[in-house]
């Protein structure tokens, strides 16, 4: 019996990237974009690859990765930001509109849209996923826009040779 694997690893020098980032809780998200920028660089994409966007908070990185969706520049779209639950219902309300508009964006135009959105307690458990302790949320976050990248290139490559 022969089976045929798909995996998203390959050259990807030649994919072209976006990084949608949160202002809010700079300190974090700056952290989060470097990381990704590293990530990408470590997988072969020069700096005139890689848009950088900036949006005010968490709330708006959907319509803005809609946009860039939608002119079809983009082989993936990475979004970073962090929400840190404070003493209202607005972490909530926040979380849930970021997640699930980033997931309807790469859904509606079969495009990974990656959500590397920190969501968390507090600012100290957010400061260790943005590389305090080793791991770095938008690093792993560039990694998986790259793989998903390039296995979607290959997918829609099978579906037009058969």
């Amino acid at each position: 019996m022969t089976s045929t694997v798909y995996e998203g690893y390959g050259d990807a020098s030649d994919l072209s990237i976006a990084i949608v980032a949160s202002r809010f809780n700079d300190l974090i998200t700056r952290a989060l974009v470097d990381g990704a920028t590293s990530g990408l660089k470590r997988c072969g994409l020069s700096d005139n690859k890689v848009t950088l966007v900036w949006v005010p908070g968490a709330f708006e990185l959907p319509l803005v990765a809609e946009e860039l969706a939608s002119n079809g520049r983009y082989d993936a779209i990475i979004c970073v930001g962090a929400v840190v639950r404070g003493a209202t219902d607005h972490y909530d309300y926040v979380c849930q509109a970021a997640a699930s508009g980033i997931a309807q964006v790469g859904l509606r135009h079969k495009l990974p849209v990656i959500f590397g959105v920190l969501t968390t307690s507090t600012v100290e458990q957010a400061l260790e996923r943005a590389g305090g302790k080793g791991s770095n949320k938008g690093y792993e976050s560039a990694l998986a826009a790259v793989e998903m990248a390039l296995l979607m290139r290959q997918l829609q490559a099978s579906h037009a040779l058969s």
